[in-house]
């Protein structure tokens, strides 16, 4: 079977799809923390709009079911929800003509829950000829296993996993593009764990050797 090798994502050639970041699908979500899948979540989100990439986001069912979206993403986003029916944002005419009014190939998906909400729209964008870039660590399934097949599904019809700090590195890449420098730096000692502490240590031994020189 051929493999098909993508080219890297770059910030003018990706759209980011936020799913159902909303209470009721979180509390089941089994897989991951909810703490550090919110964590995940806006840290991709700031890394959009720090890098100018359009952005949808969605949810099922606010009013009556699953509630609003996080707080901490409408802040960041800025953006009124697409609200559906449908467990499949894919089969909402109005969310796909927004990815086709953006006019980009790569979909970057991140959401809740990552074996119904995620696997739907990625399986039939695949269908309709986009790449799809599942945000694996910005994605909660009600189990562990319900995750993992999830991915395992999408990676097999031809979706990219990768996590919320690879897409985000992945867009800078290059360490002189100074325009976005110290805002990567930024949200990566926000939201990156032990690689925002180490990036403060990195800080303050050199700025401790800078003095000292």
């Amino acid at each position: 079977m051929s493999k098909e090798i993508h080219s890297l994502l770059t910030p003018e050639n990706c759209t980011a799809l936020f799913i159902d970041f909303q209470p009721q699908m979180l509390f089941a979500v089994k897989s991951i923390e909810g703490q550090s899948l919110v964590c995940n979540a806006v840290g991709l989100a700031k890394a959009t709009r720090l890098f100018n990439v359009p952005t949808i986001l969605t949810t099922v069912a606010e009013e009556s079911f699953s509630g609003p979206t996080f707080s901490q993403l409408i802040d960041v986003l800025k953006e009124q929800p697409i609200d559906r029916t449908t467990m499949n944002c894919w089969e909402d005419d109005r969310v796909v003509n927004a990815v086709k009014k953006i006019g980009r190939k790569k979909l970057v998906l991140a959401g809740l829950w990552t074996e119904v909400c995620i696997v739907c729209p990625t399986i039939m964008a695949l269908q309709e000829g986009y790449e799809v870039y599942v945000v694996a660590d910005a994605c909660g399934g009600t189990s562990q296993i319900a995750h993992d097949m999830a991915i395992m599904r999408m990676v097999q019809a031809g979706a990219v996993p990768v996590t919320w700090l690879q897409v985000m590195l992945e867009w800078q890449r290059d360490w002189a593009r100074q325009a976005t420098y110290d805002g990567v730096m930024k949200i990566a000692n926000e939201h990156g764990g032990a690689y925002g502490i180490g990036i403060q240590y990195a800080k303050a031994i050199l700025g401790k050797e800078a003095r000292e020189g």
